[in-house]
């Protein structure tokens, strides 16, 4: 069985993130995907001034964003939206327009957030943007992490069993919609 490698984009970079955590859990939880974790805290801001000589960290961004099969978004919620490191991080994938690293990707949100509303406003705002991309974003189950500060012991290690349960759907139905999703992919860069 060939792994699927999935860019994962991780939108808080607290060293004790809990959004990168349950990334973590999900890489455990999730034996036949590859999940290749990108640091976008020292990618530089985008400039369109930059575009026709893209700096060198812009370039390595894009290329392990589109040598993946999916992309995985797991992102707390900053003021109701999307962390703006993520934000500026799609918005360099997303050049220059209609090559981009993240068009036609199919892909997958977690939201997180401490308290019980689980990062909503994040996760429908990044919905938006992906759809603007041409994304397929699965749909179900939606994943709305809340109260993670619970979720995990002092190691890091998850060990909430209702929210070990959900991941592993989680990352079974992601792994099943990047398959339904890949002939479609192949039609559009044939295309």
């Amino acid at each position: 069985m060939r792994m699927i490698k999935v860019a994962v984009l991780v939108g808080s970079l607290r060293q004790e993130s809990f959004s990168r955590k349950v990334a973590k859990a999900v890489a455990e939880l999730a034996p036949t995907l590859s999940l290749d974790f990108i640091d976008i805290g020292a990618v530089s801001f985008f400039n369109e001034d930059l575009e026709a000589n893209p700096p060198v960290d812009w370039q390595v961004l894009r290329h392990r964003v589109s040598s993946a099969d999916a992309v995985l978004f797991v992102t707390a919620e900053y003021v109701r939206s999307v962390p703006g490191v993520l934000k500026n991080a799609i918005d360099i994938c997303a050049r220059p327009q209609g090559q981009g690293a993240l068009g036609g990707k199919p892909a997958a949100i977690i939201s997180t957030s401490l308290g019980a509303l689980g990062g909503f406003g994040a996760n429908h705002h990044l919905r938006q943007s992906l759809a603007s991309l041409d994304m397929t974003v699965l749909g179900q189950p939606e994943a709305y992490i809340g109260n993670t500060g619970a979720l995990f012991d002092v190691d890091g290690t998850l060990v909430d069993e209702r929210a070990r349960v959900f991941l592993a759907t989680f990352a079974k139905a992601f792994e099943t919609f990047i398959q339904r999703q890949a002939p479609q992919a192949e039609e559009r860069r044939v295309a």
